[in-house]
């Protein structure tokens, strides 16, 4: 499928006069073709113009058409077929295996949207019926739902190519919003992204919709993603990668004279706290389950288990050596692109100096292409006293911290910046009676995790992906499951208006068959309206 290395502005390439820039093959460091270009600041306007005129109309489509879209999305991806695999696995050296699984997760969080919009619920409707008749002061009739923020921008992750990139979660919940989305490609993935671009506008003329709900902009630099966040047009920012990057954005986003929200995921390290019980009865299993969840992906996710607790004792040091055996036998693999192999590199020298344990290293040193595993090691009093011991080494690596006890064990956890997830590893005995751990624990991270490991995150209802910052900007969103549609939704409320011009969510009849809070209850009933 031949690429075109521009900026897709609706399903119109534009050429713009920004420069052009490369893919390039992290396992062999090949340049791979065609170049792409960089939006300009004309390009972006452009982009965001068009998807501002069309959100009044992309807005008001009826759920169904919506959901009609995004499974359309769904099956247009899948028609890609061999292509859209090659292409990523060209750009990101993930496994053939890895990509066909992210692209099931893609798919399938697509699907759920719509199933999502057909459902109805997501617009929250609250519904108090007028009372003239009460006393002393009649009560208004007040009527409230959510409806769509506007036109998002949506910044692509480089380690999902399609999860979290074009067509991922984030497009997939803004889309469903009834919000036009404009995408800022990785530059680590660009022709990958085109691909899922174009698939994006197939599915929108098939469901008869405008195609400016959709753009695509390419950026090697950091001013696109920047133009996207002052732009007075954007009313929202969906972000995953850096701290740097997150808050880069956010301090744009505020300094607007109308501030935007921006919901940025910025990395965790994803504490495992290990209780004696547990390294008594399983020492063995959890070094096995640490190690393959440290070297997932060649450690390149968000929830990467960065610092494993323990408290001293023999549990403990069999646990390390046995992590240490397991790490240290693992090949190393390709990172995702040499920015993030040079980083890798970088932030294990960083520990070291700060006089880190060296418990195991790769056999051979990191390069700007590939990364061995690498297990380091400090006591508690330590890790408390500095805040730079919580630095996320995005790779293949964990630090062992070594509590005196369980009192200095939940010193730790006080001492945690906000995350993404914590684990705790134990008996239900000491699940219980490690109750200040678990609580201290809840008021740090956005999802608690029982003799399990943080990688692999479930697409669903229930799920919580974000944390207090830094993990995230908002620790009331997340950017995983249905939940996050609510990131580009903001309420609004009818007060004495008659029935025929309220939304259909709200009018007297239930129309939709939704559930609705009626007076504080929820019921699919009709509303009886006033006498």
């Amino acid at each position: 499928m031949d690429l075109t290395g521009e900026n897709l502005v609706g399903d119109e390439p534009v050429k713009g006069e920004g420069a052009t820039f490369r893919a390039v093959n992290p396992a062999t460091g090949a340049e791979l073709e065609p170049p792409f270009r960089e939006a300009d600041g004309p390009t972006v306007d452009r982009a965001l113009r068009g998807t501002q005129a069309v959100f009044p109309a992309f807005a008001a489509t009826p759920p169904e058409v919506r959901a009609g879209f995004l499974r359309g999305i769904a099956e247009e991806i899948e028609a890609l077929g061999q292509d859209l695999l090659d292409r990523a696995h060209a750009e990101t050296a993930l496994p053939p295996a890895r990509l066909e699984s992210e692209r099931a997760r893609t798919v399938s969080q697509l699907r759920l949207f719509a199933s999502l919009l057909d459902e109805g619920s997501w617009v929250e409707a609250r519904i108090d019926p007028g009372d003239p008749a009460r006393a002393p002061v009649p009560r208004p009739d007040i009527r409230r739902m959510l409806v769509p923020l506007g036109p998002v921008a949506v910044f692509a992750a480089s380690n999902f190519p399609f999860a979290f990139s074009v067509a991922g979660g984030d497009t997939a919940a803004a889309l469903a919003a009834g919000c036009p989305v404009v995408c800022k490609a990785h530059p680590a993935h660009p022709g990958t992204s085109e691909l899922a671009a174009r698939a994006v506008g197939r599915a929108a003329r098939g469901a008869r919709l405008e195609p400016h709900i959709f753009s695509l902009v390419h950026g090697w630099s950091h001013e696109p993603g920047l133009a996207l966040a002052r732009h007075p047009l954007t009313r929202a920012v969906a972000f995953t990668g850096s701290r740097k990057g997150g808050r880069a954005l956010l301090d744009e986003a505020a300094a607007r004279p109308v501030p935007i929200p921006v919901y940025a995921e910025m990395g965790s390290v994803n504490p495992v706290f290990l209780l004696p019980a547990a390294l008594a009865e399983r020492c063995d299993a959890i070094a096995e389950g640490l190690a393959q969840s440290i070297t997932l992906g060649v450690g390149q996710y968000c929830t990467n288990p960065g610092v494993v607790v323990g408290v001293r004792g023999e549990g403990l040091d069999r646990l390390r050596r046995g992590l240490a055996e397991r790490l240290g036998a693992m090949a190393p693999g390709a990172m995702l692109h040499a920015r993030l192999g040079e980083a890798y590199a970088a932030g294990l020298e960083r520990a070291r100096g700060r006089g880190a344990l060296v418990l195991t290293v790769p056999a051979t040193p990191p390069t700007a292409a590939r990364a061995g595993a690498a297990l380091l090691g400090t006591y508690a009093a330590r890790f408390t006293s500095d805040a730079e011991w919580q630095e996320e080494i995005f790779g293949p690596a964990s630090l062992v911290v070594e509590a005196r006890n369980v009192a200095e064990l939940t010193r730790v956890a006080e001492s945690l910046e906000g995350q993404l997830t914590a684990s705790i590893h134990g008996t239900p005995e000491e699940l219980a009676t490690h109750a200040a751990l678990v609580d201290v624990l809840r008021r740090k991270a956005g999802r608690l995790i029982f003799n399990g490991y943080p990688t692999g995150v479930e697409v669903g209802h229930a799920m919580q992906h974000g944390g207090p910052y830094p993990a995230t900007t908002d620790p009331r969103s997340t950017s995983v499951g249905t939940a996050s549609i609510a990131r580009f939704l903001r309420p609004v409320c009818y007060q004495d208006f008659p029935d025929p011009a309220l939304p259909a969510a709200l009018r007297n009849r239930n129309v939709l068959g939704i559930w609705r809070r009626v007076n504080g209850e929820l019921t699919k009933d009709d509303v009886r309206p006033a006498a």
